[in-house]
């Protein structure tokens, strides 16, 4: 064979290999993927229905937001819920019973956790509260910067969605079937949702309410009213869904007490913005000893945003009214070109009447000897709550004048609140956060830009002779080794973590490769999505 022949045949071969590298995956293929990821985590990750958020490959360890115990589960996702809704949207796309037993796992685990008032709190021990009061005077206590684990309330929360997630998982699985096992644990979490409710339609962050635990600068938080991660949004959009599908009209005036709620928490010229928790008499408030009473150019844009969704749905203008105010105090609020850094353009926190930065800073090293302080000095801030974010305030401004330009009929034409009849639940709840312009998907493709096909591909060929996809376990922590000392290590102040007492979380240079339930969350949407494709 001539030189030039040989080299068009490697060229041909090269390609042909490259393609075939590159090859959609069958229906089938895909499928058994699936199933066999689903039955490593249901066989040899689930802790009696529940799970964690990452897990050591020989389970000698495991990790929530915290250090776990084998016997624990975690409700904040992405935890055991948001592991149902995987397992329901594969029943959804395959029709496979395996995934509608395997939710029912779950749910098993849920309602187990459920708190007698009916929500859940982040995490859950099925070796009992004697075990679970044990990890939080432990590992719990000595997380420094994760301050909400410092004291077992022994009540729930709406925080971070974990009472959210489940309610709604719980919603799904009964309107699947509409087996009446999960009526009692349903309704006992739409009661929970309603009776936490204040007059004035916030929430608080916990419930039943508890003020037994104040910070060494301000009062107990957990019963404010409270915006931030979404408490008030989460719960309107899961008693939304009751409203829709169960026909509950008990919760319709609820819903719109909710909404109004964000109308009313705005506040008046100088600052017409928004705090991330107010007291019951809507003054703002602070929460954990490095969120200072302030207002969040972060949680206004997204409440711009809510309001909105309200107009959307019930095509009051008072919903709109004040918007231009908002967007303005944004704008005013935006840092100085010279300040913008890594693209983070405002403020995490504005100081009420000066409107200056507030700086959170930290010295010591552990929660023994270490405490957390505000100024207005830029340099040595935390890393793990910035003092700075980005706000796309362009992009709430377009939302708010696009809903300008329609009538209130136009605007409301999809409104859930203004028909009588039953509206579906979305059949996937796990694909809304799938983005396939995310950076490590494109590295899961291997090329600049990611198809699904490549990243199914790549999905199918990456799974392990065990059942899981490896993963770099990217945030560890030090093991709990006894009560921190009141002598201070030497650490700078803006580390992720203090000294070898402190359990919080830190990013490590060397992870060990592990078990991720939020990659299996994640890699089964994709998969899940391919198949909606085909199909």
């Amino acid at each position: 064979m001539s030189n030039s022949c040989l080299s068009r045949w490697l060229i041909l071969a090269g390609v042909l290999l490259s393609q075939l590298a590159t090859a959609a995956p069958s229906e089938q293929e895909v499928r058994d993927t699936m199933k066999r990821a689903t039955q490593f985590m249901v066989d040899k990750v689930s802790y009696r229905g529940g799970y964690v958020w990452s897990y050591l490959p020989d389970f000698s360890r495991q990790w929530g937001e915290l250090e776990a115990n084998r016997s624990m589960i975690w409700l904040q996702p992405p935890g055991t819920a948001t592991v149902g809704h995987v397992f329901l949207d594969a029943y959804k796309v395959t029709g496979d019973e395996y995934y509608y037993q395997a939710a029912e796992q779950v749910a098993g685990a849920i309602i187990w956790a459920q708190h007698p008032s009916g929500g859940w709190n982040y995490l859950a021990d099925f070796a009992g509260e004697a075990s679970l009061k044990h990890w939080y005077a432990t590992v719990g206590k000595n997380a420094w910067r994760l301050e909400e684990f410092h004291h077992y309330y022994g009540n729930a929360t709406f925080d971070d969605g974990g009472t959210a997630d489940a309610a709604k998982f719980l919603l799904r699985i009964y309107l699947e079937k509409l087996d009446p096992k999960y009526r009692p644990a349903l309704y006992k979490a739409i009661d929970f949702v309603l009776d936490a409710q204040y007059p004035i339609g916030g929430w608080p962050q916990r419930f039943p309410l508890r003020y037994d635990y104040p910070q060494k600068t301000q009062p107990d938080y957990s019963s404010f009213i409270t915006f931030n991660d979404d408490v008030a949004q989460e719960n309107i959009e899961f008693l939304l869904m009751c409203y829709q599908t169960l026909g509950e009209q008990r919760v319709r005036e609820p819903i719109q007490r909710a909404m109004y709620a964000f109308v009313l928490a705005q506040l008046g010229q100088p600052q017409p913005g928004w705090a991330l928790q107010y007291t019951t008499d809507l003054q703002p408030a602070g929460a954990r000893s490095y969120e200072p009473k302030s207002l969040s150019p972060q949680t206004t844009a997204e409440n711009i945003r809510q309001l909105i969704g309200f107009y959307r749905m019930t095509g009051d203008s008072r919903f709109l009214a004040r918007i231009p105010e908002a967007l303005a105090w944004l704008e005013k609020t935006r840092l100085p070109a010279a300040q913008i850094k890594e693209g983070r353009t405002h403020p995490t926190f504005v100081e009420l009447g000066t409107g200056k930065t507030l700086y959170t800073h930290r010295r010591g090293s552990n929660v023994v000897n270490g405490e957390y302080y505000v100024d207005y000095n830029p340099g040595n801030e935390v890393m793990h709550y910035r003092s700075t974010r980005f706000v796309d305030v362009e992009a709430v401004r377009r939302e708010y004048e696009a809903v300008l330009e329609l009538s209130a009929e136009e605007a409301t034409r999809d409104s859930p609140l203004k028909t009588t009849a039953p509206i579906d639940l979305p059949t996937y709840f796990t694909l809304k956060g799938l983005n396939l312009s995310d950076p490590n998907l494109r590295q899961l493709s291997g090329r600049g830009t990611a198809s699904l096909a490549d990243w199914a591909n790549q999905l199918v060929q990456g799974l392990n002779s065990e059942g899981y996809w490896p993963t770099p376990l990217a945030y560890q922590t030090h093991p709990y080794r006894g009560p921190a000392p009141a002598k201070q290590a030497h650490k700078p102040a803006g580390t992720l973590v203090g000294d070898e007492w402190d359990t919080s979380p830190f990013r490590v240079d060397n992870p060990p490769m592990g078990i991720s339930t939020g990659v299996y969350i994640r890699n089964m949407a994709g998969l899940i999505e391919y198949l909606v494709q085909l199909n």
